[in-house]
């Protein structure tokens, strides 16, 4: 198939204090969410005074895919896009068309199957196309890639990286603690999401030779008494701890892509005070970010939707996710109030 550009797309976050708010009310338009719900989603932006490194973990991943790119072919201009905030994803899209741009092969920085994780990008992209209207590019968001080898590789190095950073004699037997963001169930249920976690966190582990493991899940946000998966992070932890089924820990945060606010916030700051106090070890294995076999993961993510006859490659049993989602895909979850975030920042 012939394409002429390569557009990513992200969830987006400010980059200064006095953007928090409009960043989340942008979150927010349209949702019945309580603004004391908004006010403490903001304080952990504050934490970090007002930014989130979403938007610069994005301009370096771009950095080091154009420079794959220009090196290996194939040598296309790429655009960046974000859901909630600048650049915006019909802005870019604007541009592309006044730039000439056809087609182009969207990017979705998420990993995984699920309503925020795949369906609502494709939602988003289209309602972007017909904000811009006539002339604008036709965008072919490239394959779910969990399983991708280069992407298993890359996150078990991250891992053992972790490990290492243990003390000695504790090492051997931490506990390796999978993480992802915490859904609703009536959005698991119509999803492979846990599926796919569940396989991620089974591929790490036996690359690594290592069986004292779990999944749990980080960032849970709605109305208590929504059914959302668990459990979550930080009962876990006291769990772990009481139960005495390690003596130190490892948290892998394999449902992200790169270390933004929730990562930092969620696992660096509450899950790191959480294991101080219970005099629990942890170390933070870091997500793919702008790692160069993740970069030559997106390559070939390129290359085969280009050359239909290319190898699509996958380990593990779950194989290889099609291009195109079926119409009744990953349905948009029913609530009786959204989630202070609709997706995790990816």
């Amino acid at each position: 198939m012939n394409y002429d550009a390569i557009l990513i797309v992200s969830f987006g976050g400010p980059e200064l204090k006095e953007q928090v708010i409009p960043f989340l009310e942008n979150v927010l338009r349209g949702k019945n969410v309580p603004q004391e719900r908004l006010l403490a989603v903001a304080e952990h932006y504050y934490h970090f005074e007002g930014k989130s490194p979403i938007n610069e973990q994005a301009r370096d991943l771009i950095a080091a895919l154009q420079s794959e790119l220009n090196k290996r072919g194939p040598n296309l201009p790429i655009y960046w896009g974000n859901r909630n905030w600048h650049p915006l994803l019909p802005d870019m899209i604007q541009k592309m068309k006044e730039d000439g741009i056809r087609r182009a092969m969207a990017f979705v920085t998420s990993a995984y199957s699920s309503y925020s994780g795949c369906r609502q990008y494709l939602d988003d992209i289209a309602r972007a196309r017909d904000e811009v209207g006539e002339g604008a590019p036709q965008i072919d968001k490239l394959r779910v890639f969990f399983n991708h080898p280069l992407f298993i590789e890359v996150m078990a190095e991250r891992v053992r990286s972790a490990v290492d950073r243990l003390p000695t004699a504790f090492r051997p037997q931490a506990q390796i603690i999978y993480t992802g963001h915490s859904v609703p169930l009536s959005m698991a249920n119509t999803s492979d999401y846990v599926k796919q976690l569940q396989e991620v966190r089974r591929l790490i582990s036996g690359a690594l030779n290592r069986d004292n493991d779990a999944l749990v899940f980080q960032s849970r946000s709605g109305v208590p008494g929504q059914p959302w998966l668990e459990p979550d992070i930080l009962d876990y932890l006291r769990q772990l701890k009481a139960d005495r089924l390690a003596p130190a820990v490892v948290i892998a945060p394999v449902g992200f892509l790169s270390d933004h606010m929730e990562v930092l916030y969620d696992l660096d700051v509450e899950a790191a005070q959480l294991c101080q106090s219970l005099n629990l070890p942890m170390a933070r294995a870091a997500t793919a970010g702008a790692d160069p076999k993740f970069v030559e993961m997106i390559r070939e993510l390129i290359l085969e939707r280009v050359d239909p006859t290319r190898e699509r490659r996958a380990v593990g049993t779950l194989g290889v996710r099609p291009d195109i989602c079926e119409r009744d895909c990953c349905p948009a979850p029913q609530r009786r109030w959204p989630a202070a975030t609709d997706a995790p920042e990816h």
